[in-house]
């Protein structure tokens, strides 16, 4: 624990916690939509359980630093390209939040019966059984991007459990506001496709650079907030004067029929 008593560790431990919250959007985006699909009484523990497998899945990850990094060499080769462990992490975990992605989309665009067929198939450890698939894959890349960070293993601990904290505080506003505005919610999934196709690109050695992708989901939460803005302050419809004409006269013949 020496680095507390050194700017450099403070430095470290700074920048280290800011990216690993940058890092986490992704997972409460995705944590928030699976646990939207669970009866309200039973979301806020899922968003909990979830968001808490991430912190003990990333500190274990941590203390194994080893295996994390063996995970890196390449145990076959296919088409030219050695795939190592941790891309076939990637590539599974990449697949995965397509087809997930993708369903949900699905859902979405199949109206309110459909949708509500499929909450009612939820169930809480299904929900936490896929959460968790996912949280290996998003503390895989978390743990790797912290060791290239910082040297000291308590500076990376510090910094995932602080930035898991923030999420927890976090979550819970993010999920209600994504489920109240249908169209955040599209852009959230539309944002976890893009995701995984980049892990998919990845675990075949094509790399994206992560500030590319997050530059493009920030100019879309910002034409999406305008367009929030806009929706709110637009004005309600005016009414047609036949429209109106045909409403009181519906309302003159109710009148007349209840004192018959």
């Amino acid at each position: 624990m020496d680095w507390i008593t050194t700017a450099e560790g403070w430095t470290a431990l700074l920048t280290l916690t800011t990216l690993e919250i940058v890092l986490g959007i992704d997972n409460v985006i995705f944590i928030s939509i699976l646990a939207g699909k669970l009866p309200e009484a039973q979301r806020e523990r899922a968003r909990i359980v979830g968001l808490s497998l991430a912190m003990i899945m990333r500190i274990g990850l941590l203390f194994s630093i080893s295996w994390v990094v063996g995970l890196t060499e390449p145990i076959f080769d296919l088409f030219g390209h050695g795939f190592s462990g941790r891309d076939l992490i990637l590539l599974g975990g990449g697949l995965f939040l397509i087809y997930k992605a993708t369903t949900e989309i699905h859902e979405k665009l199949e109206g309110a019966e459909h949708e509500g067929a499929v909450r009612a198939a939820a169930s809480f450890a299904s929900v936490i059984v896929q959460i968790l698939l996912l949280d290996i894959v998003f503390s895989l890349d978390s743990v790797i991007t912290a060791v290239g960070l910082a040297d000291e293993l308590g500076v990376m601990v510090t910094a995932v459990v602080i930035a898991v904290l923030v999420m927890l505080v976090a979550s819970g506003g993010i999920a209600t506001f994504v489920n109240r505005h249908p169209t955040v919610k599209m852009l959230a999934l539309s944002f976890l496709l893009l995701i995984g196709m980049t892990l998919v690109a990845d675990g075949f050695g094509q790399h994206v650079s992560k500030g590319y992708i997050y530059a493009a989901m920030g100019f879309s939460v910002f034409v999406e907030a305008l367009n929030l803005r806009l929706r709110s302050n637009a004005p309600q419809p005016a009414h047609l004067h036949a429209e109106h004409l045909n409403q009181r006269a519906v309302e003159k013949v109710s009148r007349a029929t209840g004192k018959t």
